[in-house]
């Protein structure tokens, strides 16, 4: 399978602004690019390219005053297969975790593992370890949360979107994350495209899409929680913590999101007679 992706996005700024994108997809997925993920800016500017500490592709720049405009147009190979279901996948006790996976068992800015623990083990205590309870909680995320994008908030927690019961799918994934740290299992958050393939379209506009990534049987796994289906076509943008690591643009001054178009597609061929 090939798959279409891209934005177009723009944004005013009132004065010369300091700016870090994450608008790339994670380095790891290059070798499968089909035509090369160039990002546009509009006027041209000169870019910074740098990884931060979770081997994510930033770019930096500085944002004249006025118009910001920012493009991307590429294609990319995909095995056109849902993300895998490995039931046999278990826990690790935390003592045999690598270390670079110990950061994501603990609290971060929108994951208080400290005020859910209680919540977890009640829930999902006599729930069997390993993948049925990551699936477990999944469910019982997916049924306690009501997705609805009149009510995003950019600074609502997985303590607030338990109390509050409803969320879009960063509050899914960041409640399911917390849950899954408070039961000792490292659980990462994911942003990115995923696209309406193999699924009825989603009449809503396009964003980008947040996800959980949890380490069971030495590997990292995907949990789609907002939807709970096995999806095809994640492509990673970034990987972090939670939102706060992971956000597409970093203003180090004021501005207005003017533009907003994001698209994943697959690219349907045509036989020709």
């Amino acid at each position: 399978m090939q798959i279409r992706f891209g934005f177009d996005i723009a944004y005013q700024f009132p004065i010369a602004t300091p700016v870090v994108l994450m608008l790339h997809l994670r380095p790891e997925l290059a070798p499968r690019l089909l035509t090369p993920e160039n990002v546009v800016a509009t006027p041209d500017l000169p870019v910074g390219d740098f990884r931060d500490g979770f081997g994510n592709r930033c770019t930096r720049l500085i944002a004249p005053a006025g118009l910001l405009e920012l493009r991307c147009n590429a294609s990319i190979r995909d095995s056109g297969l849902p993300a895998p279901i490995p039931p046999e996948a278990e826990e690790l006790p935390v003592s045999m975790l690598p270390a670079a996976v110990l950061p994501f068992l603990l609290s971060s800015r929108y994951c208080e593992v400290d005020l859910l623990g209680e919540l977890a083990w009640s829930h999902f205590g006599q729930t069997p370890p390993g993948w049925p309870r990551v699936q477990a909680v999944c469910d019982w995320v997916h049924d306690h949360l009501n997705f609805d994008y009149q009510k995003a908030r950019s600074t609502r927690t997985a303590f607030q979107a338990w109390e509050e019961e409803t969320g879009v799918c960063r509050d899914f994934t960041h409640l399911a994350i917390t849950l899954c740290r408070c039961l000792n299992i490292p659980a990462r958050y994911a942003t990115g495209y995923l696209g309406d393939i193999g699924v009825p379209r989603d009449p809503a506009p396009m964003d980008f899409s947040a996800w959980m990534e949890v380490y069971l049987g030495g590997r990292w796994h995907i949990f789609d929680v907002r939807h709970n289906a096995r999806r095809i076509g994640h492509l990673p943008m970034a990987r972090g913590r939670d939102a706060a690591d992971v956000a597409f643009t970093t203003s180090f001054g004021p501005h207005t999101l003017t533009r907003f178009q994001v698209t994943a597609e697959e690219i349907v061929y045509t036989p020709t007679a």
